[in-house]
């Protein structure tokens, strides 16, 4: 497999029309998802200077002479791995302020730089902000995905795929990551993954907080992974630590800020009151999650307990990465009541249309599959769209009353 390079990302369009009309474009997300070869990708073409303060002299200058640093750049600049050199925001704050031309500057960050303090004061309404992931299926496939288009226009018609089958967990083991994909074997693109969360921990979290327990994360990243697509449970995820549950959320919460782990929260309606309020956690990308968890495609494709959850957030991360260029503004919830009934990933698009997702692992689909997206359908009422079980099968089918079975590749072709 080729590097991000041979890649077009979908968030191009996103970027190029931010700089036409926007002073300040953030791309914030994890390391290595492909931040710094979009924007020099963009900005090559277009004349911008190129600083990365992963470089310890450059950031050295920045943070002893903000002002000085900021004052001598030329007049378009791509500042990389901002996030290390806070104290810059007041001071392009300042600079755009005397002169407001679109795309000043193009910056990127692997850490969650909107949680730092002095971002939200300084560059409110000068910046727009791109979340990056890592490549999705369809940008690895060169397609224009329709799956979120047929869902909220309710548009699947009855038609023959070919079935995934082992493929499958061969996509799922090798996950997103440019520089993992552009190894030629799974061996080394594990190798990867494994050096890839080890360095995270080492370097990009030890600049976000001190911690004590810094040798503790990798086990917790490891278990984080075994959990994923399940109900948050930090006490479980104690358990094994000789820390309190309050460190261990602290922990938690600063994985989640260098992206390595996500959070979907519960939807609800005032029409039901029985309804789980528990976000589910999600790691950030499967070949992460199947690298610490010990999974080449083989292995993975024997226990299907763990391919049932790997798949649903493989699916979850598919979407994911689809909303976040998609026109719309479509949010990510799941839903799950306290009789059991649940749905992993409920859409909703605007203040008006409920659309559901649910995942199954097999290659065939009946009516009881579809319990959770019926209980979804009644309490969305009249708001509720369409829903679809996403399954390894060969066929897209109706079941009636918006319900839908499409098999999993749907997501990135043409469905």
């Amino acid at each position: 497999m080729a590097n991000d390079r041979y890649y077009p990302r979908k968030a191009q369009v996103q970027l190029e029309e931010a700089l036409s009309d926007t002073p300040v474009v953030l791309i914030h997300g994890p390391r290595q998802s492909g931040k710094t070869t979009l924007a020099r990708m963009v900005g090559d073409r277009r004349g911008y200077s190129y600083i990365t303060f992963d470089d310890d002299v450059q950031l050295a200058a920045a943070l002893s002479d903000p002002v000085g640093f900021i004052g001598d750049l030329p007049e378009r600049c791509i500042l990389d791995e901002v996030q290390r050199a806070p104290t810059l925001f007041s001071t392009i704050k300042a600079a755009v302020d005397r002169r407001r031309t679109p795309g000043r500057f193009i910056l990127t960050g692997s850490a969650n730089v909107l949680l730092l303090p002095k971002l939200a004061d300084s560059l409110a309404g000068r910046m727009e902000i791109l979340r990056l992931y890592p490549l999705a299926q369809c940008e690895l496939a060169r397609t224009a995905p329709t799956f979120l288009e047929a869902l909220f226009a309710k548009s699947f018609k009855v038609r023959q795929w070919k079935r995934l089958g082992a493929g499958l967990a061969e996509r799922i083991v090798a996950g997103g990551y440019p520089a993992a994909l552009a190894r030629k074997t799974a061996k080394r693109r594990t190798a990867w993954y494994r050096d890839y969360a080890e360095t995270i921990v080492q370097r990009d979290v030890r600049d976000l907080a001190r911690i004590s327990s810094l040798e503790s994360l990798p086990r917790l990243m490891q278990l984080a992974a075994g959990q994923t697509a399940t109900l948050v449970n930090i006490a479980e995820m104690a358990a094994p630590f000789q820390l309190s549950r309050p460190t261990i959320r602290d922990y938690v919460t600063l994985l989640d800020r260098v992206f390595l782990l996500e959070f979907l929260p519960s939807w609800h309606t005032n029409r039901l009151s029985r309804l789980v309020k528990t976000p589910k956690l999600h790691l950030g990308d499967t070949g992460l999650a199947a690298a610490l968890l010990g999974f080449d495609a083989g292995g993975l494709a024997k226990d299907r307990k763990a391919l049932g959850k790997l798949l649903e957030t493989f699916v979850f991360q598919e979407i994911r990465r689809q909303v976040s260029w998609a026109d719309a503004s479509i949010g990510l919830f799941h839903f799950r009541d306290k009789d059991g009934a649940e749905v992993d990933i409920v859409l909703e698009q605007g203040a008006s249309d409920v659309a559901g997702v649910e995942v199954k692992a097999a290659a065939t689909v009946t009516q009881a599959d579809f319990r959770g997206l019926r209980k979804l359908r009644e309490a969305a009422g009249e708001r509720f769209v369409a829903g679809v079980v996403l399954y390894d099968g060969e066929i897209t089918v109706g079941f009636g009353g918006g319900l839908f079975a499409v098999p999993v590749r749907a997501l990135w072709e043409k469905a």
